[in-house]
């Protein structure tokens, strides 16, 4: 007979450890079963309805892998990526996951289409869809490529120049490519002054506030020379 933890472990395996109350009763795992093994430190209790293996390595970005695992608590993670209308981390929480910049992160930033509401205090929802071609998987969380998380933190009126290091940091670690990083920004140039449009401007802009060293071989990349 398999036991409560084995059938756990098996769908914990593929998800940072962790596991959902939905899955394990899908599982076959009572919940008093489960309320034993929490009483007996073999689970640990991480977020309303998620908990983690004890044991297990510990995942980075804990607290945001688990608010994510609640936004569709009975189905495992594996299956969600593919989903159109998947919860996508973005804003500060995308940049923590890129591990750029030093913006706050405690509070979980996820864009849905559709409306959701959550009572969580430090979990931020935007509305709207992220198209694939601006999503990557990323620590096995879907996330926003970081040109556009780029333009959703100007967007969101976060301080240029925090936004400026991390335009920098992501262009030096090749996490995309200026051009698609120039593009995600036109949509807020004029609010800089800038021709609407000119997110080649914006991104000049940029990388001059970050002091960039390599501004002009970036900008050429930009333009496509």
């Amino acid at each position: 007979m398999v036991s409560p933890l084995t059938r756990i472990r098996d769908v914990a395996e593929g998800q940072w450890g962790l596991v959902t109350l939905q899955q394990a009763r899908a599982a076959g795992v009572a919940w008093r079963s489960l309320s034993r093994l929490v009483e007996g430190k073999l689970l640990e209790r991480v977020a309303h309805g998620v908990y983690r293996v004890r044991g297990a390595a510990d995942p980075d970005h804990l607290a945001l892998r688990a608010a994510w695992l609640q936004f569709d608590p009975a189905r495992p993670a594996w299956q969600r990526l593919d989903d159109p209308d998947v919860a996508v981390v973005s804003h500060a929480s995308a940049a923590a996951l890129y591990g750029v910049g030093d913006l706050r992160a405690d509070v979980h930033e996820f864009t849905l289409a559709g409306r959701r509401q959550t009572r969580r205090d430090d979990v931020r929802i935007h509305r709207g869809r992220v198209p694939v071609e601006r999503r990557v998987v990323l620590g096995g969380l879907p996330a926003t490529r970081a040109g556009p998380m780029i333009g959703d933190l100007l967007a969101d009126y976060i301080d240029p120049d925090s936004v400026a290091q991390i335009t920098a940091e992501v262009l030096e670690r090749v996490l995309d490519y200026p051009r698609d990083v120039a593009e995600a920004l036109a949509p807020q140039a004029h609010r800089f002054g800038f021709r609407r449009g000119d997110g080649l401007a914006l991104l000049d802009e940029l990388l001059r506030r970050a002091g960039t060293r390599d501004r002009e071989a970036l900008l050429a990349e930009a333009r496509g020379a």
